[in-house]
């Protein structure tokens, strides 16, 4: 014999509609076949938990299930004994495990307006670089198993491959097996960017969907990224400064020389043209490189007196300019 209908949802007779769709979403979740693959019973009885709702959620199919019980469908209203309600599947016609035409509706069983599957398909790993949820686009998800459905990630890498382009590497946990995907992430790529990896999404049984990953720059100890421009703090020595130099700084195209004129002060920025990021257009950034000038932290005291020797040499008080 069926089990009641309010036994298998697990509320009372005079359960409220908003405590029906309650239980049925948190056994929805629970005993779904997609979510238990090596549990053999799990789509029966998502199948039984799915005709209960079927049923307890529509006013007229419950109060004749109160009547007449599991016959309620027998109790036909004319010609065609296809009984007063026809179709029997709110979510658009399809047998209760979602093989049906209509298919299943996330949006039923896990919320309204839309779900984002992230909460139910933990497909990726961690919480940090390379971690992700799943979700299909503009968070929600395609109706019907047999659909292709999309999913989202978000992986962060390095400046150096952001700037440059390059392989990096991220862990998908499939059924709980965990394999690895090599991601080629393009030059010029900016912090936010979504990419879009053919074939890498979930499959319902058919053509697989695609994984939009989105990017995260890490923060780099020396260069930041504004834009496609670079900046660069740049330390200088005092003679440095005071005399002017040429010295060797790393870009992304490679070294580069740089001339400091001479009376440089801390602060004091300068442009390389071309330096920066190259965008997918062609076009490049600049690096903007600010001069700092470091005083060694131990010096003999004649290194001292010569430095204090200086003062003489300023032809206005160097904090004039501070007022309130």
């Amino acid at each position: 014999m069926a089990e009641d209908f309010y036994k298998t949802l697990g509320v009372s007779r005079s359960a409220s509609s908003e405590e029906i769709v309650k239980a049925y979403r948190k056994l929805a979740r629970k005993h779904h076949p997609d979510l238990n693959p090596d549990d053999k019973t799990a789509k029966q009885r998502f199948q039984e938990i799915q005709a209960a709702y079927d049923c307890l959620n529509e006013p007229e199919k419950r109060k004749m299930y109160d009547q007449f019980g599991h016959d309620y469908e027998k109790m036909g209203s004319g010609p065609g004994g296809r009984g007063p309600f026809p179709g029997g599947n709110p979510f658009g016609g399809g047998r209760a495990d979602g093989t049906g035409s209509g298919g299943f509706d996330y949006g039923d069983a896990f919320g309204t307006g839309g779900v984002d599957l992230g909460d139910l398909f933990r497909q990726f790993t961690g919480g940090g670089p390379g971690a992700a949820r799943a979700g299909a686009p503009e968070g929600r998800a395609r109706k019907g198993f047999n659909r292709r459905e999309d999913m989202e990630a978000a992986i962060t890498v390095p400046l150096a491959t952001a700037v440059l382009g390059g392989d990096a590497e991220i862990k998908l946990d499939r059924g709980g097996v965990v394999e690895s995907l090599r991601v080629k992430v393009p030059a010029g790529v900016q912090e936010g960017k979504k990419i879009r990896l053919r074939g890498q999404g979930h499959s319902r049984g058919g053509q697989a969907g695609d994984l939009l990953l989105l990017i995260h720059i890490a923060p780099h100890p020396c260069f930041k990224l504004n834009g496609n421009d670079l900046e660069l703090k740049l330390p200088i020595t005092v003679g440095e400064a005071a005399a002017g130099a040429k010295v060797d700084v790393l870009t992304p195209g490679g070294t580069v020389t740089l001339t400091i004129p001479p009376g440089s002060q801390s602060g004091k920025r300068l442009r390389v043209k071309g330096q920066g990021v190259r965008s997918a257009s062609g076009t490049a950034g600049d690096l903007y490189i600010e001069l700092q000038i470091k005083i060694p932290t131990q010096l003999p005291e004649d290194a001292i007196q010569k430095l204090q020797s200086l003062d003489q040499h300023y032809s206005t008080p160097v904090r004039n300019e501070i007022v309130w």
